[in-house]
């Protein structure tokens, strides 16, 4: 027989814990279920999920992009067809928030698919070991990425600026910024 827990109990919080946390598991199995049968519609076929987020206040925060661009409208048909089905089975109960966009170029880059999408823009790489690389990004791999970094080298007794391809593989990168130059 379960054991019924009292206001008290010590164990009321990690058992409310370990539903939310179950919740948590349904609400973004749903989230992909969702999600995939819509990018299986016509003018959604490029589009992919990069991350989502479900906050304590009951705040669904989902980035989605497009290998040719994510636009508002795209945004708002996805955000409408996740809201009718949430609204309809009740999944996040009747007070919450959806927000659906772009990750936009604040968000680092998560997937293989955006460093693809974002081939010529300029990226700071943050390294694992906490270094860091900033160039163009130049090529993408199924096990890293390639920028054009510009380093010194000494050329006798004169520095001299030298531009070089530098391969990163994705297991070592703690993060990738797009830059924005103006």
């Amino acid at each position: 027989m379960p054991r019924l827990l009292k206001p008290n109990d010590r164990g009321n919080r990690s058992s409310l814990f370990y539903f939310m946390a179950v919740d948590a598991f349904f609400v973004e199995e749903k989230i992909h279920q969702l999600l995939d049968a819509k990018f299986a519609e016509e003018g959604f076929q490029d589009c992919f999920l990069v991350d989502f987020h479900l906050s304590a206040a009951n705040k669904l925060e989902v980035f989605v992009d497009c290998d040719s661009g994510m636009t508002l409208e795209k945004c708002r048909k996805i955000s409408r067809h996740l809201e009718h089905h949430f609204d309809e089975a009740g999944w996040l109960g009747e007070s919450y928030t959806l927000e659906v966009s772009s990750p936009g170029l604040s968000r680092p880059l998560k997937l293989q698919r955006q460093y693809v999408k974002n081939i010529g823009r300029k990226v700071e790489v943050t390294l694992a070991d906490g270094s860091i690389k900033t160039g163009p990004l130049v090529a993408t791999s199924d096990t890293g990425f390639t920028i054009t970094e510009t380093v010194t080298v000494l050329e006798g007794k004169k520095k001299k600026k030298q531009e070089v391809q530098t391969e990163l593989p994705y297991d070592k990168v703690k993060k990738t910024m797009i830059v924005i130059s103006f």
